[in-house]
């Protein structure tokens, strides 16, 4: 099982580089077993094109090293907060993706301004509050997963698979590894069409209601009719 755990997130990671969403070795992609309550999480600093699944560092969600012989990600803290607290994810991404980037930088949720956005994002993609000295100086990566938490206290994390932590960078989610890659990719993509759609519309509102529940419900809802009967 952690074999193919491993293999799951070896491969978000590699999406995320040829997707173009991180530089050198920026960005993280993590994975969960529920079953044994495992993580599985990319070392810290280690490139990508270098990367085996041995690599790969296994941690339980209170993050003591149960195998691996390298140092997990920086942002650990923060992907096990969501493991903990969103229990229908299974796994998630980090970048510092451009225009995702420049949102977060501005502080600024991303308005659903068409059916694009419609179709993964169920609303606004959130930005967090920014934190506090005092949470900077202290646990600063748990902290930053804590402030994810505070924005989604009344939002559905599988309806909104994503967020941007204020003068930081995206984090996005999904039931997989491969979902979550997805999902961060999406995520930089609605970002880059809105940084255009206010440059060309400053005034843009956005689509209605109605829309944005046409899209995402024909995706996503109970009657979903996108794409193939399973």
């Amino acid at each position: 099982m952690l074999d193919q755990l491993r293999n799951q997130v070896l491969e978000a990671n590699l999406e995320i580089v040829r997707r173009g969403l991180v530089l050198y070795t920026f960005g993280n992609a993590s994975g969960i077993d529920r079953e044994s309550g495992l993580v599985a999480i990319k070392p810290s600093g280690v490139p990508y094109e270098t990367m085996k699944p041995e690599d790969l560092v296994i941690t339980d969600l209170q993050g003591k090293i149960v195998e691996g012989t390298l140092r997990p990600s920086s942002d650990l803290a923060t992907h096990l907060v969501l493991y903990r607290e969103f229990p229908g994810i299974g796994g998630v991404v980090h970048t510092h993706s451009e225009y995702a980037t420049a949102w977060a930088q501005a502080g600024r949720e991303i308005p659903p301004f068409g059916t694009t956005h419609a179709d993964y994002f169920y609303g606004p993609v959130p930005v967090t509050d920014e934190l506090t000295d005092q949470e900077i100086g202290g646990d600063y990566v748990l902290n930053t997963g804590t402030a994810i938490l505070r924005r989604f206290s009344d939002l559905d994390p599988a309806a909104v698979p994503g967020v941007l932590v204020r003068g930081h960078a995206p984090f996005a989610w999904g039931k997989t590894p491969a979902d979550a890659a997805h999902n961060a990719v999406l995520l930089e993509a609605v970002a880059r069409m809105a940084y255009y759609t206010i440059t060309i519309n400053s005034a843009c509102n956005g689509i209605s209601q109605a829309l944005l529940d046409q899209h995402y419900q024909r995706k996503h809802g109970a009657k979903a009719t996108y794409g193939q009967e399973k």
